[in-house]
């Protein structure tokens, strides 16, 4: 299968402004992000509206396209960079990964392990999870949970810990069963990209402001797929002093 990657970027962030900028171990953090994403994928691009990112990636000789200042989220936007991609690059994509571009401990294995979701041609809409190896990740209230099926399609994502294990506390879990946290990774098939980004928010979505659960409730399949790579987004200050700790002591290594 031929896979585009797009990168949407925003500036704006009521947390951490002109976050995809910020320095990290002497690289903006896009530029993390993009050159991890090129070990996997030919065809990489941020998708932004900014022209401050457009300008950091063009100066590290990434590929950026312009897209619309309306989008509310970032599946319209790549929905957007797509048909702009397909058009500049003359040719068809078969599915897209749709990377965060706030998470700069991304491992492109996980993009590997995204990508084999589709493999058997099934596949039409794809995330992926992690098992839970700590505890104090139960009492996250940053996180969220997923369960599936045997035929690794999802059943239901929720910021509240799924399963529920009746009559133990909550800090016995992880020695009665196994639990899995979502990762920000998403990867589609045109079709399924397009009909998600036009679909009407659902009640789950609103319950929970899970964007995904518009798929499911609406009667749609999202494959899973197991990583074992952990990655941390980066919302506040002390996020973003966590990875540059992570990633300092990497590079010295």
């Amino acid at each position: 299968m031929n896979f585009l990657g797009v990168i949407p970027a925003r500036y704006g962030s009521t947390r951490l402004e002109g976050k995809p900028l910020v320095d990290i171990a002497g690289k903006p953090m896009i530029q993390w992000v993009y050159e991890e994403t090129q070990k996997v994928l030919d065809v990489v691009y941020v998708a932004t509206d900014d022209e401050r990112i457009a300008e950091v990636v063009k100066a590290f000789g990434g590929n950026v396209v312009m897209t619309s200042t309306k989008h509310q989220n970032g599946t319209t936007r790549c929905l957007e960079a797509w048909d702009l991609i397909a058009e500049k690059e003359s040719q068809t994509f078969d599915a897209v990964l749709n990377i965060q571009g706030d998470e700069p401990l991304l491992h492109h294995g996980s993009l590997e392990d995204l990508k084999s979701c589709f493999e058997g041609g099934k596949t039409d809409f794809a995330t992926l999870v992690i098992p839970v190896t700590a505890e104090e990740d139960l009492f996250n209230d940053s996180e969220v949970f997923v369960t599936f099926t045997k035929n690794m399609d999802a059943l239901y994502f929720s910021r509240s810990v799924i399963p529920h294990i009746r009559g133990r506390h909550k800090m016995h879990w992880l020695e009665e069963g196994k639990f899995y946290k979502h990762l920000g990774l998403y990867a589609y098939t045109y079709k399924a990209l397009k009909s998600f980004a036009i679909m009407a928010s659902s009640n789950l979505e609103n319950y929970e402001n899970l964007e995904q659960l518009r798929w499911l409730e609406n009667g749609g399949a999202i494959k899973i797929g197991i990583t074992q790579h952990e990655s941390i987004p980066v919302d506040t200050k002390d996020d973003l002093k966590r990875v540059r700790a992570i990633m300092e002591k990497r590079i010295e290594l």
